[in-house]
């Protein structure tokens, strides 16, 4: 974990500084538009309990509400607090465990359990046939 710096010039002198601490990570994540409307995907470069650092596909402007998909977390809203090129600051809207992005989704873990398959990834039920 690192101390938290804010980004100078990038916030307004009215808007609250970060104070939480951000953990270093590289995690792949999608973006969404409050719609549902996908917005891209970003590598995410630092997360914390209030927010994260990301470098996007797509360009965003500060105040636009986005909710994005973290692994091991969900899906987290908020808003751009600051952009620059492609790297976007976003606030979340409630808070989140930061080290639950680095925990395994999935496998057997500490608890010897089975690993499971995503559903979207299991084969369908019943025979499979396949075309020549």
């Amino acid at each position: 974990m690192v101390p938290s710096d804010p980004v100078p010039g990038d916030l307004d002198d009215d808007e609250p500084r970060r104070t939480a601490k951000r953990d270093s990570l590289f995690l792949l994540a999608a973006l969404f538009d409050e719609a549902g409307l996908s917005r891209g995907r970003a590598r995410v470069r630092n997360l914390s309990e209030s927010g994260l650092m990301a470098d996007c596909e797509l360009r965003f402007s500060v105040g636009e509400r986005i909710v994005v998909t973290l692994r091991g977390i969900g899906e987290v809203s908020g808003r751009v607090a600051w952009a620059k090129g492609s790297m976007i600051g976003m606030a979340f809207d409630h808070g989140v465990d930061p080290q639950a992005a680095r925990k395994p989704v999935t496998g057997a873990g500490a608890s010897g359990g089975a690993h499971q398959v995503p559903a979207h990834l299991r084969p369908p039920p019943g025979p499979v046939r396949y075309r020549r």
